[in-house]
């Protein structure tokens, strides 16, 4: 029987926004403890909730995710004729970051790798829906940023565009499974395409919009993004939070509800419609900011705020009117550097030093980042790198990265995009870069497959030549061939992950269900004191068969223990939860998985 891992700190319990999202609590008979029995949540439409704690010194985090913003879109990076005060403020006051990295031109490929940490030949999801794959979905296998935070105690919340399948509650791909407490909006990467949706999930279950019914535009998806984010800020001032707040703007289409500033600007109404959404974003990063201030918790808090891809051109907007991609060759879809580097400010007073950084970036090292300033475990077979040391006061230098990898295969293409590729981009690409040097291959066709000598390849030096005009690899072929192989490398048909946390397996027998849960520690340090415990529904029989706790478990190791569970006779089913706790590092983390047990 399948389980579903979720990774919860302290007692659990139903907190307000479960209930308010339907979520069933009953109280459960918990084995391998002696204190009292958490309760157990049935057929959940949202993550079971910690329980507050003692407000901690950990930093709050606020991720800012925008959807298609380019390289040149802010006025920190060159931008002209978009209005971004906030943003660059927090630029000029924080760590501007100018060798950031998407890790894919295209959105559901680069959101993946920026949840998991993993590049995009080894993540789950590494292309955008197109063909007889439809829809990404992540799955139980992978573990989130969300996730590592949650271990620690940390509330956690996804507000806006998730974009990954299915679309329905209750499946490892919902981010109530992937660590986030709370969701409010866009599931699916289509859905998200809309600025007056009929409905946005809540958690589990749909919220319908009824005043956008029948092609009405009366309520405008980022409002209500903005509102829900604010309350989440208001709700958790005082526990250690992560705020995942990804808008869609300024995806296609252009739509804003008000042009500001643009309204009377000579430019077609796509465009004017896109400045405004830039617009938009700055101003809501900017009410954020303002509502930290308010409750004196900005100065624990950790800002960041980067971009999914390159800018786009779709919808009837141009991007080179903005000089959307600053002084970089390409846009969303390509692999040059316009589609795939992105703004990335990083800002906290006090905290993050002031100034600019050149370290080649990857967004997959926001999971190690994250997790080592707050101080919590994280797996140790990812691709990122953590870059904390140069959020800290003094900003030390930090560890980088021996090469980047980057890849492409998508059928849908854009006229600018096209071009800028020579009528190439239909076809698979794959990139890296290595220092200073970048080569960018193209296969003939969509099969990653074929021989090297198929592949047309060029080669760039970033440091001479930012805009990739002039070509190296006929006359530098050795350095070429090197960064090839470190293509064909990178590339893992299916990456098997090392386990991490808690899993739950669940045999029925005789009456009786066995049970067995494994506790791993995917990390690069041991876990001390721990142990598994088993939740059932209250009149159930739970009896330990063998030892519970153990001392350590060291790294890439796990430990196991198991159960036996007899259901009340007037039962077929009912939930399980396994939960195993564990000491890293000083803190206590906490994990559990859960799963249906069926006669």
């Amino acid at each position: 029987m399948s389980s579903r891992r979720r990774f919860l700190a302290g007692t659990a319990a139903v907190g307000a926004t479960g209930a308010a999202a339907g979520c069933v609590a009953h109280e459960g008979r918990e084995a391998g403890v002696r204190e009292a029995a958490a309760p157990e949540v049935s057929r959940p439409s949202a993550p079971v909730v910690p329980a507050a704690r003692t407000p901690s010194r950990r930093p709050n985090f606020v991720v800012v995710l925008a959807d298609d913003l380019g390289y040149g879109e802010l006025g920190s990076y060159g931008q002209k004729l978009i209005d971004t005060p906030r943003l660059d403020a927090l630029a000029a006051e924080g760590l501007r970051f100018t060798d950031a990295y998407a890790a894919a031109p295209v959105c559901a490929p680069s959101r993946c790798s920026l949840l998991t940490g993993l590049h995009s030949g080894h993540a789950t999801v590494r292309e955008n829906p197109w063909g007889p794959g439809g829809q990404g979905a992540l799955t139980e296998r992978d573990f989130t940023f969300a996730e590592a935070l949650r271990a620690l105690g940390y509330r956690t919340a996804l507000i806006g565009k998730w974009g990954f399948g299915p679309e329905r509650p209750n499946q490892p791909s919902h981010p109530n499974s992937r660590g986030f407490d709370q969701f409010y909006g866009y599931l699916t990467h289509k859905h998200a395409h809309e600025y007056y949706p009929t409905y946005l999930w809540d958690n589990g279950e749909k919220r319908d919009i009824p005043e956008n019914r029948d092609g009405a535009r009366e309520i405008y998806a980022p409002d209500l993004i903005e509102d829900r984010a604010l309350g989440f800020v208001d709700a958790h001032k005082d526990q250690p939070f992560l705020l995942f707040l990804a808008p869609t703007v300024p995806h296609a289409p252009s739509r804003a509800p008000r042009l500001g500033a643009y309204a009377d600007e000579p430019w077609t109404r796509p465009n004017r419609a896109h400045a405004a959404q830039v617009t938009g974003l700055d101003t809501l990063v900017g009410t954020i900011v303002d509502r930290l201030k308010t409750h004196g918790i900005d100065r624990r808090t950790i800002v960041l705020v980067t971009s999914d891809n390159g800018p786009h051109e779709e919808g009837g907007t141009d991007p080179d009117l903005f000089d959307g991609n600053g002084p970089l060759r390409g846009y969303k879809r390509n692999l040059y550097e316009g589609g795939i580097r992105v703004p990335l400010i990083a800002w906290s007073p006090q905290r993050v030093p002031a100034g600019t950084t050149d370290r080649p970036t990857p967004l997959t090292d926001l999971l190690p980042t994250l997790a080592e300033l707050a101080g919590a475990p994280a797996p140790s077979d990812i691709d990122g790198l953590s870059a904390a040391p140069l959020l800290r006061a003094g900003g030390a230098e930090a560890a980088r990265h021996g090469h980047l990898y980057f890849y492409r295969n998508h059928s849908g293409v854009t006229g600018r995009a096209d071009r800028v590729d020579g009528g190439r981009a239909r076809r698979l690409a794959e990139a890296v870069r290595r220092g200073d040097l970048k080569a960018v291959r193209f296969a003939p066709g969509q099969d990653r497959e074929v021989p090297d000598d198929r592949w047309e390849v060029e080669l760039y030096d970033l440091a001479r030549d930012p805009g990739e005009r002039n070509d190296l690899a006929a006359a530098r072929p050795a350095q070429a061939d090197a960064l090839v192989g470190l293509m064909r490398s990178s590339w893992v048909d299916d990456y098997q992950r090392k386990p991490y946390g808690v899993t739950l397996q669940v045999a029925y027998e005789s009456g009786k269900f066995l049970v067995t849960a494994h506790f791993a520690n995917g990390s690069a340090r041991p876990w001390t004191a721990a142990r598994l415990a088993l939740t059932a529904p209250n009149s159930w029989q739970v009896r330990d068969l063998g030892t519970v706790t153990t001392d350590r478990i060291r790294p890439g190791g796990r430990f196991a223990a198991r159960w036996e569970v007899t259901p009340a006779a007037d039962t077929d089913q009912g939930w399980l939860t396994a939960r195993g706790t564990a000491t890293h590092a000083g803190a206590a983390v906490t994990y559990t998985a859960q799963a249906q047990a069926r006669k």
